[in-house]
């Protein structure tokens, strides 16, 4: 038998690190690995136009896999195409997830998925039951090939009418169109699309882009078997989330154009509020004014909006309108005296009310413990630091202009919150508290007054 050499040694060793780990350990180091992969080669100086520090190059690679948006220096005047093209793949895979290509890969090749595969993805992207994970692998592929190819030629067009050279506005358009579906945030302009406020066309294309990777490929996969027939209703998650979704864009953009002064004085008010509201909602981060010169209490609300995010397994951070819609169904179920929690007339099983209650718990009480710490190491305004603390974890790229001043220990704060905002923080927290054995111990029961 020839002799195994070292990379496939290394390969069985690390397969097998893989299967004795839970799934949620699993895509902590996952997409821990692909971010150190992203920061080994964006460190390196021949992908540099000038110099960058290794924190920096970290940065940048975190916020690329997360597909936050958040950068500590231009992209465009920092990093050549070569760097530039690395971004875009940190970002494509942070955008349809770890297990995705992977996955997909083995259905190509042998029709088939093992069990430890399906475990991985369970853990990645939370599916009803209504939905195959084969299916549902198959239409992650396909349809975001398909929304960054007609993204990628729109953007080519918007760009040309503006007047860039052939190759930089083909560049341009595929950068963008990958940032916007994947709900990325990095722009190659430094003052993202401020330039193009007034341009219908672009708007347009962002939001569409943004909206069709942020309701999630559950809402496709659903929408998928409804149109061809294998399903005769919509399933009660994509109800939830397009109702949802339409209802909190609604009041975000009415909110933001009656209310701001900024909005009201410019040429595009209605535009500009949607945009807004579209972009803190979907995590895309790309942004068409200056964030910070926003009224105080619209910045509150958009910090609500980056809270919430959109969909479960789709490419938009935040704590979810299902886990929003959790928390409210147990208010309302309390408050009126109900023994089950339910909404919309639907029960909803006790196992997701406990996942959206500790998903609601731990996410607020990040928010509020690195929020604490950035007190302390930071000097801006407490609005400022809230507003990159809620920008991070939820992995939007919106910033009121604080990310490249902040300091060393703020920077690596906010690297840790942005790795945490695309595992996920229940999927960290099991990670950080492997599962134990249930324990022999007898447990009593007793009463709580609360």
């Amino acid at each position: 038998m020839a002799k195994q050499s070292l990379f496939q040694r290394l390969s069985k060793a690390y397969q097998r690190f893989q299967i004795s780990k839970s799934p949620q350990m699993n895509l902590v180091w996952g997409f821990f690995l692909y971010t150190l992969i992203g920061f080994g080669l964006l460190a390196l100086p021949i992908f540099h136009k000038t110099d960058v520090s290794i924190l920096d190059s970290l940065f940048i690679a975190t916020s690329a896999v997360s597909t936050t948006g958040l950068v500590t220096v231009s992209i465009f005047d920092a990093y050549n195409f070569f760097g530039q093209f690395i971004i875009l793949l940190l970002i494509q895979v942070g955008g349809i997830g770890y297990m995705t290509l992977t996955t997909y890969f083995l259905l190509f090749t042998t029709k088939r998925i093992t069990h430890w595969h399906k475990k991985v993805i369970g853990a990645e992207f939370t599916l009803p039951k209504t939905i195959k994970i084969s299916d549902f692998i198959k239409s992650v592929i396909l349809f975001t090939l398909f929304m960054e190819i007609i993204g990628a030629i729109c953007f080519y067009i918007a760009f040309k009418q503006d007047g860039m050279q052939t190759l930089q506005a083909i560049w341009f358009g595929v950068f963008h169109s990958v940032s916007a579906f994947c709900t990325a945030g990095f722009a190659l302009f430094n003052d993202s699309f401020v330039g193009f406020s007034d341009n219908g066309f672009v708007n347009t294309i962002i939001s569409v882009l943004a909206i069709a990777g942020s309701l999630g490929f559950i809402v496709i996969t659903d929408l998928w078997y409804r149109i061809t027939k294998r399903s005769e209703k919509l399933s009660f998650t994509t109800k939830i989330v397009v109702c949802g979704f339409v209802i909190l864009l609604l009041i975000g953009t009415v909110l933001i154009y009656f209310t701001d002064p900024l909005i009201a004085a410019s040429d595009s008010p209605l535009m500009l509020a949607f945009f807004q509201s579209m972009t803190a909602m979907t995590t895309v981060g790309f942004n068409t004014l200056d964030t910070g010169a926003l009224w105080n209490p619209i910045l509150l609300f958009v910090v609500f909006l980056m809270y919430i995010g959109a969909s479960p397994s789709g490419t938009a951070g935040g704590l979810k309108i299902t886990t929003l819609t959790a928390m409210l169904a147990i208010l309302k179920s309390r408050l009126v005296g109900q023994s089950r929690i339910s909404f919309m007339k639907r029960t909803i099983p006790f196992e997701r009310l406990y996942v959206a209650t500790s998903t609601f718990i731990l996410y607020t009480s990040v928010i509020f413990l690195f929020s604490f710490l950035l007190s302390f190491t930071e000097t801006f305004e407490f609005q400022d630091i809230l507003f990159e603390v809620a920008s991070s974890l939820g992995t939007v790229g919106l910033s009121t202009g604080i990310t490249a001043d902040l300091s060393t220990v703020g920077k690596v704060l906010v690297i840790l919150l942005m790795f945490i905002g695309r595992v996920g923080v229940l999927t960290f927290g099991f990670a950080l508290l492997e599962r134990k054995s249930i324990t022999t111990e007898e447990i009593l029961e007793d009463d709580l007054a609360v």
